[in-house]
């Protein structure tokens, strides 16, 4: 750790603490994470997490530069990026703005597509939420490994595990048969967040997590969940009978294949969830073409004069925004639109971000008053504008769940 010189704390948690520093020598700024327990060399080899990142190489996966145990002490040494999906949210409500579907489409994308490659290695995540999603210069990267697991691994697994607001209900069960699904559910519930602006399912307790998910969603059936009714019954447990409501009713702005997608990821049965390959392939991603940073420096020729001062006009005020460019058929008029829209507040994007986290907690903000969700009160779909206010703060942080390995 000579080499690095520690300049600030990014966040903290079960598992220890989060510090950017500067390599003294190349002068390149870090993160550097620091374990709370202590393990010899041998041991620190076989943790999870250390064969998980070893093996895992790919451009939306966070990059570990180096691993380094110093008398016990274990500290994963991993690139910097600008900051996570919760703060990114937070900047744009501070704006009173929201992410274009544009603009979740990208970020999605390129999820996915790591996604896909981590339970294609063999691994599944198990704790998906936006402050593990970091994002730098357009680019949405997966951190926080802590709770991977082998897909092949011989279940049960871990019964607590992740975050509640994006726990799959196999997990809620506790029964620790649950398997790479479980990270598409959560997907799912991000998916939605970053349309809402708030968790689709914000519950206090595993009870009320339940209880929310199946006020949203409505209360599992034979049809849609037959396996989930057979654990209800083995642990003598009776779901809330709730009708749900329409997603679209809480997401007004929302394409009708945005809402088919996260209907499917937020399915009942894990079995009926597309895998992280097959939600590429959703209607959703028609026309999305994420372009890699390494190939974003070369533009398109342009025809015409014209066409070339407006090209290079869109190329400024899309760089100067924190998400990826898009590469899809658009009439002159939605060019147009979206120059306007974006020339003005795009440009001053990056400026209020908070700087370089990782998986950062979550700071409290002022409460606001939810409407009564308890178990035998009915919810239905006049009650969506608890969730139509995208620019009221969010509710004090999230519950972290110990890290039991």
């Amino acid at each position: 750790m000579e080499k690095y010189s520690l300049t600030k704390k990014l966040g903290s948690g079960s598992f220890g603490c989060v510090w950017q520093a500067v390599n003294k020598h190349s002068g390149e700024v870090v993160a550097i994470k620091a374990l709370k327990k202590s393990y010899s060399r041998e041991k620190c080899l076989n943790l999870r997490e250390v064969k998980c990142l070893r093996k895992l190489n790919h451009p939306n996966i966070v990059k570990v530069k180096e691993l380094i145990v110093e008398k016990g002490n274990v500290f994963f040494v991993f690139e910097c990026m600008q900051c996570n999906l919760y703060q990114l949210m937070e900047a744009k409500k501070q704006k009173q703005q929201l992410f274009s579907e544009s603009a979740v489409k990208a970020w999605l994308f390129q999820v996915f597509r790591g996604l896909d490659y981590v339970h294609q290695q063999g691994y599944f995540h198990r704790d998906l939420k936006p402050e593990n999603l970091l994002v730098s210069q357009g680019t949405i990267k997966i951190a926080d490994f802590g709770l991977a697991r082998e897909i092949d691994a011989f279940p049960p697994y871990t019964e607590r595990v992740g975050t509640r607001w994006y726990q799959a209900p196999e997990i809620l069960f506790k029964s620790g048969l649950y398997s790479s699904k479980v990270d598409m559910w959560a997907m799912g519930a991000i998916m939605a967040e970053l349309l809402l602006f708030r968790p689709l399912f914000q519950g206090t307790d595993e009870a009320d997590q339940m209880y929310k998910i199946c006020s949203v969603l409505g209360s599992p059936t034979m049809d849609s969940w037959a396996d989930g009714l057979r654990q209800a019954m083995a642990i003598n447990y009776q779901f809330p009978q709730l009708s749900g409501v329409n997603l679209s009713a809480l997401m007004p702005s929302a394409s009708e294949d945005a809402i088919n997608l996260i209907e499917s990821l937020c399915s009942w049965d894990p079995c009926k969830r597309p895998t992280a390959a097959e939600a590429l392939q959703h209607p959703f991603f028609k026309r999305c073409l994420y372009v890699p940073p390494h190939l974003r420096s070369t533009p398109a020729v342009a025809a015409t004069r014209r066409g070339m001062l407006k090209q290079q006009g869109d190329r400024i005020d899309a760089e100067a925004l924190p998400y990826p460019k898009i590469v899809k058929q658009l009439s002159p008029l939605d060019i147009m639109t979206a120059v306007q829209q974006n020339s003005a507040a795009g440009r001053k994007g990056q400026q209020s971000l908070a700087n370089k986290a990782i998986a950062a907690n979550r700071q409290p903000m002022g409460q606001m008053k939810l409407p009564s969700m308890k178990a035998g009160v009915q919810w239905n779909a006049e009650s969506r504008d608890w969730f139509l206010g995208p620019f009221q703060n969010l509710e004090p942080g999230r519950i972290y769940n110990e890290k039991f390995g």
